[in-house]
């Protein structure tokens, strides 16, 4: 490991490696496939980045997240090594550039999201991609048991029949059962499973329960300093909170899904600068984010599950210092959660008479639609069927899980052009206005193909090299359209439906309906988890989170308030031992008076742990 080192400390400046990192480093060294399950700001990327760097070729890192596919590329050139990014929304012309790069380029690191590992121009580049790793992040994507399934993983085992080298697979959550299906669907030559403690001794974990959720926000915002994360469910109510915290003079901004792209962008960039100091957002916010000085992560929504808990928590104090992680809630979220859990499995009576619906719905034959991609208006099909929207979205995600079609809630949808004219023909083309040339020009210039059919266009980019805004580029866009010059396709937002194959006569629908009932049961056991997790009192938080992802034994943390109301108690029943031993013929009324005075500091556990003094002295 002499070698590896070498390369930590050129390239990243450490002299030693973090707990687990040296052995998964060595084992992929070995050529092994191997599994490494470590918590969130434990430095997984390290554990495959160091190894890449000591042999020839590249490593093929797959990854859904494409804020931190930037993040990597960018702080790797920082460090003088050259990697590469293709990802969903980018353009034929340029996901082919990027590729040619990386086959002849030099270059050490192509990160690819995983919906880009089916299409035949990434598969037409295999053969001349020198691929040392096979590199799996949020590897529990890939188990149909876990907490965050994605169907466009499965192409990873697929891929392992054509690239023979060894699985580097990385996740912060995975139970046993899920980290067993990790290594079957991957592939691996030989199971090998490292995995680290879950411990984060720095972060604090509190669970409150409270009807006033905002006020106990606002006294965590006042009292602990530095930077914030809250998650909430509801779009409406982080823009709420974030107005609430405002007017009481804390910095704060919301983020979720549906603000466009920009404006998240901007938002993200200027929380992680100390612009924003609190982040209220959904789910949508967080992945792939290493900002170190995190000190508290709010939940006002109870979680799902306690994996989806583990990780948004675990992104407080990634640097080491004293952190909080605080849960907030009421028996309504235990109600609503269950209710969801209803909601989350309609029957598969009901999923099989979606799928027809949708393809009624837009007007689409038997036996034909595969691979038409619907932009759909969930809330119009609804009204259209007097639907359920949430039982509808989750009859549309376990046909997704089954292999029917690809169901993308609120994508970004690329701005289009075609050029109608040919070339010769352009130049004829008495334009009122020089900058609708120059438009012309860019597209030109910048995508192939735009004669011959509509191509996706970056806006931002063109409109960026022209000199322009966006709102500008569309308007200059529209203008050429009414002139006829082009064909144009605002950009938008929606959700959208990719068909697998053609449309199936009823009863021809293959839902597996074991897996569904299996799917049901695990999704229950989740829940009854993180329900047991906020309702728990004696067991220590994190030693019930550590059980749960089959980490056994160890020591209570001594930290969170399980802990120190257990402390507290002790500290209580010492008093009042002592209090009764020197007043043993005190009255209810002078324990009552000695319980109530503030400068005992006994808190308000103290009479009924008096009670438990007297029973068990009978």
């Amino acid at each position: 490991m002499t070698g590896a080192k070498d390369i930590l400390a050129r390239y990243w400046g450490y002299k030693d490696f973090r707990p687990m990192q040296e052995e998964i480093i060595s084992a992929a060294l070995e050529g092994k496939d191997v599994l490494a399950v470590l918590p969130t700001g434990g430095g997984k990327s390290v554990c495959f980045q160091v190894p890449a760097m000591m042999k020839e070729g590249l490593a093929l890192v797959v990854t859904p997240l494409v804020a931190l596919m930037k993040d990597q590329v960018q702080a790797l050139a920082e460090r003088g090594i050259k990697a590469l990014a293709v990802h969903a929304g980018m353009p034929r012309h340029q996901v082919d550039l990027t590729l040619n790069n990386a086959a002849y380029g030099g270059y050490k690191f192509l990160y690819v999201s995983p919906e880009r590992l089916g299409t035949a121009l990434f598969r037409s580049y295999l053969e001349v991609l020198d691929i040392n790793y096979i590199v799996v992040d949020e590897a529990h994507c890939i188990s149909q048991w876990g907490y965050d399934f994605r169907p466009d993983y499965l192409q990873i085992g697929s891929l392992r029949e054509t690239v023979k080298a060894p699985v580097i697979a990385l996740t912060a959550t995975a139970t046993p059962e899920v980290a067993a299906d990790i290594m079957q669907k991957l592939g691996f030559r030989e199971e090998l499973l490292l995995k680290s403690g879950f411990e984060r001794p720095n972060l604090y974990y509190v669970v409150r329960e409270t009807e006033d959720k905002r006020g106990q926000l606002l006294d965590i915002c006042n009292g602990v300093p530095g930077s914030g994360i809250v998650y909430m469910r509801n779009r409406a109510r982080c823009e709420d909170t974030a107005s609430f915290l405002e007017s009481m003079g804390i910095s704060a901004s919301f983020y979720h899904a549906g603000l466009d792209s920009a404006t998240r962008g901007a938002r993200q960039a200027a929380w992680k600068d100390g612009g924003i100091r609190v982040m209220i957002c959904t789910n949508a916010f967080g992945m792939g984010i290493d900002k170190p000085d995190v000190r508290f992560v709010v939940h006002c929504d109870v979680p799902d599950s306690p994996e989806a808990y583990f990780q948004e928590a675990g992104r407080a104090g990634r640097d080491g210092k004293v952190s909080y992680a605080v849960l907030l809630w009421n028996p309504g979220d235990v109600r609503r959660l269950r209710q969801l859990q209803t909601l989350s499995f309609p029957g598969l009576d009901y999923v099989e008479d979606i799928y027809q619906k949708l393809h009624v719905f837009f007007k689409i034959p038997y036996d034909q639609g595969r691979m038409r991609q619907l932009k759909l208006s969930l809330e119009d099909f609804c009204r259209e069927y007097s639907l359920s929207m949430p039982s509808v979205r989750n009859a549309l995600k376990y046909l997704e899980r089954s292999g029917h079609l690809t169901y993308t809630e609120d994508a970004e949808i690329n701005l289009q052009v075609r050029i109608l004219l040919n070339r010769g023909a352009l130049y004829d083309v008495d334009l009122p206005d020089q900058r609708m040339v120059a438009v012309l020009e860019g597209l030109m210039r910048g995508y192939v193909g735009v004669f011959d059919h509509l191509v996706p266009v970056r806006e931002e980019a063109l409109a960026s090299s022209l000199g322009i805004d966006a709102a500008q580029l569309n308007q200059l866009l529209y203008r050429l359209s009414l002139e006829h010059v082009i064909s144009y396709v605002p950009g938008d937002r929606s959700d959208v439906i990719t068909l697998h194959h053609e449309r199936l006569i009823p009863g021809n629908l293959d839902l597996k309906a074991a897996d569904y009932g299996r799917l049901k049961e695990m999704s229950a056991a989740r829940l009854d988890a993180i329900a047991g997790y906020i309702t728990e009192t004696l067991e220590c938080r994190s030693r019930y989170l550590l059980r749960y992802f089959g980490q056994d034994g160890g020591r209570d943390c001594g930290k969170c308030d399980v802990c120190r109301a257990r402390k507290k108690a002790g500290q209580t029943r010492e008093r009042l031992m002592r209090f009764l031993s020197e007043n043993p013929a005190a009255s209810l009324e002078e324990v009552r008076a000695f319980c109530s005075n503030p400068a005992n500091n006994l808190g308000p556990e103290a009479l009924r742990i008096y009670r438990e003094i007297l029973d068990s002295s009978v």
